[in-house]
């Protein structure tokens, strides 16, 4: 399957609803008077999604797998910003184990992903 799309990735679909979720959670109140800490969240959940796309859109895999790192790092973050969350009664242990099963899926999808890009003969169109 040749993929011509970041959007038909499904790490980048998957990143997607997990910015809606986070955006979601961040939304409710008092989550959403904490400025700081509410914008903090919400860009380590658009950073999962948009360093997908930007490093599709090198071209290359090497500058791909290097996004891809922004990006499970940007899960990571959400990960912890989650137990603070929590730990700040902004959001219930229902929402946090949401939270901390989507990252840590996400986290492993994009794993992979880097994990196949290094054994990958193809290179992508920059080195075609």
């Amino acid at each position: 399957m040749n993929i011509e799309r970041f959007e038909d990735l499904e790490i980048w679909q998957e990143a997607r609803e997990l910015c809606k979720l986070v955006y979601e959670v961040t939304s409710r109140e008092p989550f959403s008077k904490d400025f700081r800490f509410r914008d903090q969240m919400r860009a380590a959940g658009g950073s999962v999604m948009d360093n997908i796309a930007e490093g599709f859109g090198r071209g290359g895999n090497k500058e791909f797998m290097n996004f891809l790192s922004i990006s499970n790092g940007s899960c990571h973050e959400i990960r912890s910003q989650s137990y603070r969350a929590f730990d700040c009664n902004y959001i219930d242990e229902e929402i946090l184990n949401e939270l901390l099963e989507r990252t840590t899926k996400e986290a492993k999808r994009i794993t992979s992903f880097i994990h196949y890009l290094k054994k990958s003969e193809r290179r992508g169109p920059k080195y075609d």
